[in-house]
């Protein structure tokens, strides 16, 4: 409930006319259902809505409550075997906006002691987002023009679809509901079967419904007052634990994580082994054989093989039939050369162990010799120049980042972001992605020394090792001074990210305008981490700007201090 008013849309969920507004009216009407005529098998209200019945039974001490014979229920029940809880967090995907947030679902442990075979609660729009276009796909989830459905399915194909199909980490995240609080969830999930409610991407989302359940679940928690114009699926991890609901951490590493493991171990002269193995152009029993390969690395051969075999397919870049003749012929093999100690895939930092989601920000600096301080807001969620501790690398995704400036000249706004969103994702054996970034908003990156609109849109290439990442990226914009206007811009830049307190950002920019102007940029920052909630920032900005028909270059320094919250 909201108020007085049900969050749910589909009038299939109440039984009286006005139950959405009218908890009393609804109330009275769920009595009745439950105590009439009707044939208490599976199609009765009782099997249809058992948490409602559990509540009042218990509330009304009513030992003289009619019952049900509900055996589809009860056949669900025994499958799920519900005894505890998981929040479970898939992080970002590199290469998709849409995943950039991360997502939340919720498992429901049974007694079987492999956790593969508990059910997976998820929330999520009903849309086809392969065939839908993007743009299209956005604006009608922005302005709820998706249904929402639940769905309740085996926690192996929850894994094979985010962990091995969008090659994105799995966080698991115990919590500590008891076997009945979780009994309870179950109850209201099977309530919720075939209903639907209007789905928002910031606010009634994915992970905004896993905190519904878990209010349910235990009606003490109060985990929605905490957002109210957006919901970012790791903010309610965040809100879960600082209620104490989490008793234990796992890390599920995602296939893209394996595979470049296993570049980091195959010896640089069988690099293309694998490569070859699923293209067909050499034979597993080939790798075997062959005496001049030390027994490690022909496992890691086919091991990585066998794992890029499985991307592909998973990818449907390899037809089924041709997947399980080489899955068969490459498992064979890899057999024959005995148990080896598991591949050593290093723990990322925890997500939870990553800065919030607002930030707020002030710095002092000078500007062609003038003093001048800064002042920034920041609603969600993370840049470049944040500390990339427990995020994804490479990522950025901004919403209405506001940063303005004064000095003894003037006061004005430095950048005011509607939308930003980088994804620099690194080339390597395994995986050829380009890299991309979109901007919407003002700034004063351009020739004119006022704040400026502009979309752009830029792709390129990246590669990276331990010590960071490298790119070059093309960039056509358009921008508004007077008119609309055209340019085009080339990017190289660095980002050095090893050491875990310290992130280093370089970038160097020329720019043709539609004029016959040309424009230099150079943006350098130094970030250090000095809490998981706080930032200090060194930044340099270069850039030529057009002053009375002159060109004259504009130097900016400052400090700026980072608190996100």
């Amino acid at each position: 409930m909201n108020g007085d008013e049900s969050e749910i849309d589909d009038p299939n969920f109440f039984f009286a006319k006005d139950g959405k507004h009218n908890p009393e009216s609804e109330l009275n009407a769920t009595l009745d259902a439950f105590f009439s005529d009707e044939i208490k098998d599976d199609n009765s209200s009782i099997c249809k809505f058992p948490a409602r019945y559990e509540w009042l039974k218990k509330e009304l001490h009513g030992a003289d409550f009619p019952t049900a014979e509900c055996r589809e229920y009860e056949k669900i029940l025994k499958r799920v075997d519900p005894k505890s809880t998981t929040l479970v967090f898939p992080a970002a995907h590199i290469n998709s906006p849409a995943s950039m947030f991360g997502h939340t679902f919720l498992r429901i442990n049974s007694s079987y002691n492999s956790r593969l075979l508990s059910y997976a609660i998820n929330y999520a729009a009903d849309a086809n987002t392969k065939t839908e276009n993007g743009v299209i796909f956005a604006i009608k989830g922005l302005t709820g023009g998706y249904y929402g459905l639940y769905s309740l399915l085996p926690y192996y194909e929850k894994l094979k679809e985010y962990r091995d199909s969008e090659q994105r980490d799995i966080w698991e995240y115990d919590l500590n509901l008891t076997q009945a609080e979780t009994m309870q969830m179950f109850r209201h999930i099977w309530e919720m079967n075939g209903t639907h409610s209007y789905y928002y991407f910031f606010t009634e989302n994915c992970s905004y419904n896993m905190l519904w359940l878990l209010e349910v679940a235990r009606p003490s928690l109060e985990l929605r007052k905490h957002f109210t114009y957006q919901v970012i699926p790791l903010e309610t991890v965040h809100i879960a634990k600082a209620a104490g609901l989490i008793d234990a951490e796992h890390y599920r590493p995602s296939k893209r994580k394996k595979l470049l493991t296993y570049e980091r171990v195959l010896d640089e002269k069988y690099a293309h082994l694998p490569l070859d193995l699923v293209a067909s152009k050499i034979r597993a029993e080939e790798i075997v054989n062959n005496d001049t390969i030390s027994i490690d690395q022909k496992r890691y051969i086919l091991e990585s093989g066998i794992e890029y075999l499985e991307y592909q397919y998973s990818r449907s870049k390899i037809k089924k039939e041709n997947y399980l003749e080489l899955f068969h012929e490459m498992t064979t093999e890899r057999a024959k050369l005995g148990i080896t100690k598991p591949l050593d895939i290093k723990t990322p930092p925890n997500p939870l162990d990553g800065h919030r989601a607002v930030r707020a920000e002030v710095g002092v600096g000078a500007r062609d010799g003038d003093f001048i301080s800064f002042l920034g807001i920041r609603p969600a969620y993370h840049d470049l120049e944040d500390s990339e501790y427990g995020f994804l690398r490479g990522t950025q995704i901004e919403f209405l980042n506001l940063l303005a400036s004064k000095s003894t000249k003037e006061t004005k706004v430095e950048e005011a972001t509607i939308l930003s969103i980088v994804s620099i994702a690194q080339r390597s054996l395994f995986f050829k992605n380009f890299s991309w970034r979109t901007k919407i908003g003002w700034d004063n990156d351009y020739l004119t020394t006022n704040p400026t609109f502009s979309f752009r849109v830029g792709a390129g290439f990246s590669w990276g090792n331990d010590l960071g990442f490298f790119y070059v990226m093309v960039d056509p914009l358009l921008y508004q001074n007077s008119s609309f206007h055209a340019a085009i811009g080339g990017s190289v830049g660095f980002n050095i990210d090893k050491y875990e307190n310290f992130t280093t950002n370089v970038e160097f920019t020329q720019r043709v305008y539609d004029s016959g102007d040309t424009q230099k940029l150079i943006e350098a920052s130094e970030g250090f981490r000095t809490s998981q909630n706080t930032q200090i920032m060194l930044k340099y900005d270069y850039k030529d700007k057009i002053v009375v028909q002159k060109k004259k270059d504009e130097q900016t320094f400052r400090l700026m201090l980072k608190y996100y919250f």
